[in-house]
């Protein structure tokens, strides 16, 4: 398999997580059999083939531990029946159409200094997962309000020739005022120029903000949907014969 093939050989934005860590990103990847992972303290997404069989969820479970959770981004076929489901929910992929992107004047770049601070303001908004070494994955802008940092978005997947936006988020004490809609346009200007096209995943049901990366001209590519399971204990081990899951899905 080439390495700048996604793990299903088709668009990678099929399979995103296999993309990037056969891609862009691939120095984080850790492979076990046909499957990948990223780090635990970078972001949970594992990647699976398409109709992974028992020797792929026998590598799944090796890569998380007994009792360690796989997260899915790109769910196709159900786990073992011994694994415990913790979450399953439809949601959506949106591509950029024509966003108005554009660089924001009161945006800063993160650094790994700001890293406490920003895992404080994930605490505070539930975005999504943001882990110590979340920030390595790409660019993330905030903006602080009298030296607090209220409000930040950031990049996380990154197939070939795109870039996912993730973990955009506001303090409660400054919603209301349009920063996370400007940060999010000031990351796709990043992102626009490398060359690369923004890209982004929501839950389904949550209608509102669907209809606002509409709105800024994002468009709907695909349904898909997202699965987090826990390896049963001692399923760690692979057969001789041969993926924070409320929050990942939101940001």
């Amino acid at each position: 398999m080439s390495a700048e093939q996604p793990l299903s050989g088709g668009h990678p934005l099929d399979d995103p997580v296999g993309a990037s860590l056969t891609g862009p990103h691939a120095r984080f990847a850790e492979r076990r059999g046909r499957v990948l992972r990223y780090p635990a303290d970078v972001t949970p997404w594992v990647a699976l083939p398409d109709r992974p069989g028992p020797a792929d969820w026998a590598d799944a479970a090796a890569l998380a531990g007994p009792g360690g959770a796989v997260t899915i981004t790109a769910f196709r076929e159900p786990p073992p029946d011994d694994w415990e489901r913790t979450f399953h929910a439809e949601g959506v992929q949106l591509v950029d159409t024509g966003v108005a992107a554009a660089p924001d004047p009161e945006a800063v770049r993160l650094g790994p200094a700001d890293v406490p601070e920003m895992l404080e303001l994930v605490e505070r908004t539930r975005p999504g997962p943001f882990m110590p070494r979340t920030i390595e994955l790409g660019t993330y802008l905030g903006i602080r309000r009298e030296g607090v940092l209220v409000a930040m978005a950031g990049e996380r997947l990154h197939p070939p020739g795109w870039s996912e936006i993730s973990a955009v988020c506001t303090d409660e004490s400054v919603r209301g005022q349009g920063l996370a809609t400007r940060l999010l346009l000031a990351v796709s200007h990043e992102i626009r120029e490398r060359g690369e096209t923004p890209f982004l995943h929501a839950a389904a049901a949550n209608t509102h903000a669907v209809r606002l990366y509409e709105s800024l001209g994002f468009r709907l590519r695909r349904r898909t949907s997202f699965l987090a399971a826990l390896v049963p204990d001692g399923g760690a081990a692979r057969p001789a014969m041969s993926e924070a899951a409320d929050a990942a899905v939101r940001g």
